[in-house]
């Protein structure tokens, strides 16, 4: 006769993490809460990168490194001949 060991559950005990059927499913707690939106925050990010690092940009960031090139180089241009 085998003998079940005490970290497994009998058959015919309810498992502690289940939720009975005559009892409501247990409300989250606040860390619940919080974790879940760490979670969906981070996917979000990594969602958003993944995408980034894809490509497709409408304007090459070349052309933007240009016009962010001439735009401080404009200003420095007004700062010194003023």
């Amino acid at each position: 006769m085998t003998h079940p060991s005490p970290d497994q559950p009998q058959p015919d005990q309810p498992q502690p993490d289940q939720p009975q059927p005559d009892q409501p499913p247990p409300e989250r707690s606040a860390e619940d809460v919080l974790w879940g939106r760490v979670r969906r925050r981070r996917d979000r990010i990594r969602a958003e990168i993944q995408r980034n690092r894809e490509g497709g940009h409408r304007i090459p960031t070349w052309v933007l490194a240009t016009i962010l090139g001439l735009l401080v180089a404009g200003w420095l241009y007004l700062i010194v001949t003023s």
